[in-house]
This record gives structure tokens, C-alpha cells and sequence, in this order.
């Protein structure tokens, strides 16, 4: 039984009797429209979960700590160094995750732009963020979601060492 509900729990939760849960799940009836609602409601799930094959879902990544690997990326900035923190091989969204720490002798870079949506969570250093216009200060435990079709980057470096994750969003073309 799914979501470790007994068969009695859920056919009281779904308000359908515990016979007719039985013959659903030995294949001996197919419930209507509104028993697989009310079975959903039960479980606490979207009734589109039962219409997924959630077995044959083969976009999942683990990247043991430290084991990611580097990263040369086009256009990257001397003394930024990004490691992959995981892929997707399936659907429409690209999801680009680093962790990225400024070695010494990494320079502040305000002019990164490309497509999609960013998201930066900083886990170690104080630096001046720019975005467009706009110039915030961030540290340890501050994050940043933005378009990045607008320039952006560190602007100014003033707690070293500074490391972050990166998450980049982009949709498949």
C-alpha cells in the first residue's frame, strides 16, 4: 500500500468501502473518475499520480561530496571554479547545478548573462552582488533568485574565501 496507509486507514480516509479497495487492487474492477479522487484525497497525492510510471523515472543524480566533477565551462572566469553537482538526461528543463568557490586571485565579474532563471545560495564569504542596476550585499546564508538574461556577478570581494551554489534553469530548445 502506498504511502505506508493500511488498506482499512484508506478506504475509511477515501470514504469507500474496504471490498471495493480490495477488487481495485487485485485488477477485479476499474474505479471511476470520482473513486480515484476520492482515493487521492486519501493518500494526500494528485489524482495525476496515478497515471504516471513513476518506475520508469530515470532522471535522478548522486554526486558524492567533493566527487563532482570540474568543470571548464565557456566563458568562465579565471579563478572561478565550478564543480557539477549533478545532470538530467530527460525533459524540457536544463537544470545546471554548481558549487562555486573563487580560488585566490579571482577577480569580481559583473558581466555574466545567458538565459534563464538563476539561483545563488552562499555558503561562505561577503561580497557585493550586482544585478542590472542594482548592487546588494550577500553573505553566508543569503541567496539570490533572478532573471539572468541581466548582466550580473560579484562586484566586489570583501570576506574571502567566497563559495556558493549556483543553480541555473534554462527550458530545452
Amino acid at each position: 500500500m502506498a504511502a505506508d496507509v493500511s488498506a482499512g486507514a484508506l478506504a475509511q480516509a477515501s470514504g469507500i468501502s474496504s471490498s471495493m479497495l480490495s477488487r481495485i487492487e487485485r485488477g477485479l474492477v476499474s474505479p471511476s473518475v470520482e473513486t480515484l479522487e476520492r482515493l487521492a484525497q486519501g493518500l494526500h497525492v494528485p489524482t495525476s499520480r496515478f497515471f504516471s510510471d513513476q518506475a520508469r523515472r530515470t532522471d535522478f543524480c548522486h554526486v558524492p561530496a567533493g566527487c563532482g566533477p570540474v568543470v571548464d565551462r565557456i566563458g568562465a572566469v579565471a579563478d572561478y571554479r565550478y564543480e557539477l553537482l549533478g545532470h538530467l538526461l530527460s525533459g524540457n528543463l536544463f537544470v545546471e547545478p554548481y558549487l562555486v568557490t573563487l580560488l585566490p586571485g579571482a577577480d569580481p565579474y559583473v558581466t555574466f548573462q545567458h538565459p534563464g532563471l538563476k539561483f545563488l545560495y552562499f555558503l561562505s564569504g561577503d561580497v557585493s552582488y550586482r544585478y542590472g542596476g542594482k548592487v546588494v550585499e550577500v553573505r553566508a546564508g543569503d541567496s539570490l533568485l533572478f532573471d539572468a538574461t541581466a548582466l550580473h556577478g560579484i562586484e566586489a570581494i570583501q570576506v574571502q574565501p567566497v563559495s556558493y551554489l549556483s543553480v541555473v534553469f534554462t527550458l530545452r530548445e
